[in-house]
């Protein structure tokens, strides 16, 4: 996750010209009905326009996804949904072009969502169509997680191609609240990367993480996500605490801090 400042076209308004009749992007599918409530499909297909036509010209997401919106993006995010508590408060980390965030932000109304995104053209984005559609209850931080490591926490903290869970634990659960879950969209080797990361999850005091498949039954191409809870959620605190880690092992969040006393004696 790297900041980046970025001007010129790709941080254009949107473009009212580029509309449906130019765009790639295939009708809203009947299983769209059953995914997002009805009085939000028509935020989702103007969404998916978006992505189709200003998303592409900023390089946001590649043209050939654009036809594919649906079933490989926006369908794959919504479901996602059914693992989030009404009423929650989510932080989307590196939430790109929004997915999963605003995905979820459309299909579910009652969410609270952190849109967090280190890039500027696509906070630009982000913050573009927010407005457009009209999607309350969102805000977007431009910055990256660790800048609010210590300062804010949420009920679900989320994520999609975003790092290996071994990465992905440090920068999310520090943002995860006491009774709160990480929960990320995985691919096939997802039981690969909760292997890799024991230690990790070790360190953090992570519960077992949970694979969930979603969407069996009714989409084409199912979502496979992780959900990550802590195993005490009396013992969460900042800076964190270690469970069970070995003697050799340095606690989560001790280098950066060292880093900093360091810096700080040499009047950095």
């Amino acid at each position: 996750m790297t900041d980046e400042v970025e001007a010129g076209a790709d941080n254009a308004p949107l473009n009212p010209a580029v509309s449906r009749e130019t765009s790639q992007t295939p009708s809203a599918p009947d299983v769209a009905r059953r995914v997002f409530p009805h009085d939000r499909l028509a935020l989702a297909e103007r969404y998916a326009d978006l992505l189709a036509t200003e998303g592409v010209l900023r390089g946001l997401i590649g043209p050939r996804e654009a036809p594919r919106l649906w079933d490989r993006h926006l369908l794959n995010c919504a479901v996602l949904g059914e693992l989030i508590p009404v009423g929650a408060s989510v932080c989307d980390v590196g939430s790109g072009a929004g997915l999963p965030g605003l995905v979820l932000s459309i299909a579910r109304p009652d969410l609270r969502m952190t849109l967090v995104e280190p890039l500027l053209r696509r906070t630009a984005f982000l913050d573009e169509v927010v407005v457009e559609l009209e999607l309350d209850g969102v805000e977007v931080v431009r910055g990256r997680a660790e800048a609010l490591h210590g300062q804010r926490t949420f009920d679900v903290v989320t994520s999609r191609a975003v790092a290996p869970l071994e990465r992905l634990l440090g920068w999310s659960m520090p943002l995860v609240g006491p009774d709160g879950a990480l929960i990320a969209m995985k691919g096939a080797s997802v039981a690969g990367e909760i292997e890799a990361a024991e230690l990790e999850l070790r360190r953090w005091g992570c519960a077992v993480p949970e694979i969930r498949v979603l969407g069996e039954g009714f989409l084409d191409s199912t979502t496979v996500a992780v959900r990550v809870p802590w195993a005490d959620p009396t013992r969460v605190s900042w800076p964190p605490a270690v469970i069970d880690a070995p003697a050799s092992v340095p606690r989560p969040g001790s280098a950066a801090r060292k880093r900093s006393t360091t810096n700080r004696r040499h009047g950095a």
